[in-house]
């Protein structure tokens, strides 16, 4: 269909549920995928599909497109865009409320008013000068959005800083810094282009899908708007709508993907450090040490020492008895599963059989002249595979038969960003996007992400159960392949700070399986630190404590007492809360969103809730408030509308309003919603793969309605309706059970029900159904 304007709006034409108007400089596309999400695309030379998106994510949506006076407005049910002549583009929500709206005025860079002489004096004395955008002579482009005085910005993954974004300015350029993580770090590991606003109360997103380095400025350089530019690319970018932050959230995770169900198991508490996997002796004592000091665990994770020379898919066999098979294998045996570390920097020796297969079919990237680019990481000179070409990918799936033929039970990757010791990768060194050539310049950013993605697969076809993948490095959409981790933070008190805001920001960001280094990775820990950073870490979905090589042990038994048990008694409320966080991956994996969330997610019409750094939300019912500053031993809690009960003496707190909690070394303080139900996993050693025959729920409240999910916690049979569904509900002494749906060959035999004055509901299975005892 084609109209011609009246006025000097350009021309349009529509195919499907694309418009595109022809404007005298460029073509404007936009694309309608459902009432809430719609793209906004200009070509600028830059081929290829998305890493993010996988296949079509355009539903039949019922939309108008008209001529309004001087613009284009295109309406669904949720959203309204605005177009005019001027290339402006404005979207509204459905009641007419403004979201995102191009920002008329013209930008003031920071440095404005610095002159040549001054900005040479700043610079030589080892201060910088923000340039506030990032440029290049061909390419650049930017999106500048207006900023209400009401207005918070969220997402972008886990950049450092507070939850509110707003006032910074970030890169999102993956990177290995080894200096302490500081607010004003603009970029790390991880570049994944979605932020959330709340435009005076009313939620939106804006996802800018482009692998090139780009920049976001929230505000700092104009409190009046925010901007994104990038050096290269096309211009294509997604507006989110919504009723709620969570219904963003839900679609931004529609659009990339979401995480799927994990492996149970993979809950459970992991103990790592670099160095343990230099010898067989030395893993052993750790494992006997859990142990002994009774601490449940399910995992240890092999640094670079388990390999030979830092060599990637290789054991140095001297060190394991000659057989580190069968030591893995003892290992499983003894209830902890072993996660070893691969790095892609593949060392260049032509004895090596990796490398010299690589060289052999051309899988390693190369200099613009052809030849195989070598750059130094832990082996030495290295080649680094060509993760973006479909072929390295099956090989590398391939190469991690050899991990998996030792039966280790998850992979973590690392050092994919890919880092370098040698300087920096130059921006013209060849890398392939999918079956094309191109360049470092532009895969970059998704380089983590493509070996994640070929980790995973190889995982999935060799194991045949749900993949255990780790990585630093990543881009929007890695959560369909692999759990993060917020990398080589410190054993300072501003990273246990900083955790909170990192893992509710990737939270909102599409990652829901996210952990931090507990105690930190490098620096020294202290006993009331790793104390305070094991109870603030212990409802983060991936619980790892893993340190440094040279620092100070952080074992749980390092500090003695009571350090030892603090430690045991929050690792055994962990393992009481596997079942609820569970339950949260099965919604998750349906809804996309987070088990980690900042109050905001939950309480988004709260305004109280939207600066809160220091406390968050377990799902819907569960309220954390770690300590997180030294010698602290009370802290106000802010708790949200509602009745809430604390976990540890049942007291009931009304909600919308400051409480002072006492907070010994202890004590982490916890809530949960009054009219709650929670599953009550048994206490364990290890999460056993063998489905439980009993479970208790714990209610809190008189009344309660909870859904639970159940399946065999392994494989992926669940995705052929091999999973049962059980509602219990309570009112009062009156309480029903119902299994819904009963795909899974093994139900519970028998079900306790804790009533908050003490007494307990028996439910056994027969026949089908669930009678009292």
């Amino acid at each position: 269909m084609l109209e011609m304007s009246k006025t000097k709006l350009p021309n349009y034409e529509q195919h499907g549920q694309t418009i595109t108007f022809d404007y005298s400089n460029h073509q404007l596309q936009l694309t309608v995928l459902t009432p809430e999400i719609v793209r906004v695309f200009e070509y600028r030379g830059n081929d290829g599909s998305s890493y993010a998106i996988e296949g079509s994510k355009e539903q039949k949506t019922d939309f108008t497109i008209k001529q309004i006076d001087d613009h284009y407005e295109l309406r669904t049910s949720a959203l309204t865009i605005k177009l005019d002549a001027g290339q402006h583009l404005d979207v509204y929500d459905q009641k007419g409320n403004p979201l995102v709206t191009d920002y008329r005025g013209k930008r003031q860079l920071l440095n404005k008013g610095i002159d040549k002489v001054h900005e040479r004096l700043v610079k030589a004395e080892g201060h910088s000068v923000s340039e506030s955008t990032v440029k290049s002579d061909s390419g650049y482009y930017q999106i500048v959005k207006s900023l209400a005085a009401d207005e918070q910005l969220y997402g972008l993954g886990d950049k450092t800083g507070y939850l509110n974004k707003r006032g910074y300015e970030y890169d999102n350029w993956n990177v290995d810094n080894p200096n302490p993580q500081l607010e004003n770090f603009t970029k790390l590991y991880k570049s994944i282009p979605v932020m959330l606003g709340l435009k005076n109360g009313r939620p939106y997103g804006l996802f800018f899908d482009n692998t090139y380095k780009s920049h976001f400025d929230m505000g700092k350089e104009n409190s009046n708007y925010y901007f994104y530019t990038a050096v290269d690319g096309n211009i294509d970018y997604y507006v989110l709508g919504g009723r709620s932050l969570k219904d963003v959230v839900t679609n931004y995770t529609y659009l990339t993907g979401r995480v799927p169900l994990p492996q149970k198991w993979t809950l459970g508490y992991q103990q790592s450090r670099w160095g343990y996997s230099a010898s067989q002796k030395e893993v052993q004592d750790i494992v006997d040490g859990l142990k002994k000091y009774d601490l449940p665990c399910d995992a240890i994770h092999f640094d670079v020492d388990y390999m030979r020379g830092y060599r990637v898919f290789t054991w140095n066999k001297d060190n394991y008895n000659g057989n580190p098979k069968k030591f893995v294998s003892d290992l499983k045996n003894q209830g902890i599963k072993v996660v070893p570390i691969i790095d892609p920097g593949v060392k260049k020796d032509p004895e090596y059989q990796t490398y010299a297969s690589g060289i052999k079919n051309g899988y390693f990237v190369t200099s613009p002249d052809g030849k195989v680019y070598i750059n130094k990481v832990w082996p030495g000179d290295s080649a680094f595979p060509d993760f973006g070409n479909p072929k390295v990918r099956q090989w590398w799936a391939n190469n991690n038969k050899f991990l998996t033929d030792m039966e280790v039970s998850g992979v973590w990757i690392d050092m994919n960003e890919p880092a370098s010791f040698e300087g920096q990768i130059p921006d013209n060194i060849i890398f392939s996007d999918e079956n094309k050539k191109s360049t470092h310049k532009k895969m970059h950013n998704v380089y983590g992400h493509n070996m994640a993605r070929a980790t995973y697969a190889g995982l999935k076809k060799q194991q045949d159960k749900r993949p255990f993948v780790i990585t630093r490095a990543a881009y929007a959409g890695t959560q369909k392949y692999s759990t993060i981790w917020t990398g080589d933070n410190r054993s300072i008190w501003p990273h246990i700070q900083m955790m909170i805001p990192q893992l509710c920001n990737l939270g909102m960001s599409g990652f829901s399986f996210v952990g931090t280094d507990i105690g930190g990775f490098a620096s020294d820990t202290t006993s009331e630190l790793l104390t305070r950073w094991i109870e603030a870490a212990i409802f983060s979905p991936l619980l790892r404590n893993h340190s440094a090589m040279g620092t100070r042990h952080q074992e749980p038994w390092s500090f003695g007492e009571p350090t030892l048990s603090i430690y045991r008694k929050y690792l055994k409320l962990r393992y009481h809360f596997i079942p609820y966080l569970y339950d949260l991956f099965a919604q998750e994996s349906k809804n996309g969103l987070p088990i980690m969330r900042p109050l905001v997610l939950n309480y988004d019409n709260d305004p109280r809730t939207r600066e809160i750094n220091d406390e968050f939300m377990v799902g819907d019912n569960v309220l954390v408030a770690p300590i997180v500053e030294p010698s602290q031993a009370k802290r106000l809690v802010y708790l949200p509308e509602g009745q809430w009960i604390d976990f540890w003496n049942n007291r009931e707190y009304e909600g919308q309003q400051d409480i002072v909690m006492d907070a010994p070394l202890d004590k982490l303080p916890l809530f949960i919603k009054k009219n709650t139900i929670l599953p009550w996993g048994k206490s364990v050693d290890h999460v056993s793969e063998k489905a439980d025959q009993e479970i208790t729920f714990k209610v809190f409240g008189d009344h309660a309605d909870y859904q639970h999910y159940q399946d065999d916690g392994t494989d992926f049979n669940y995705q052929d309706g091999e999973f049962n569904q059980y509602r219990i509900a309570v009112d009062g002494d009156n309480v029903n059970v119902q299994l819904k749906h009963h795909g899974f060959k093994s139900a519970y035999e028998k079900i306790t029900v804790e009533l908050p004055d003490g007494k307990n509901i028996f439910k056994l299975y027969n026949n089908g159904k669930y009678q009292d005892q």
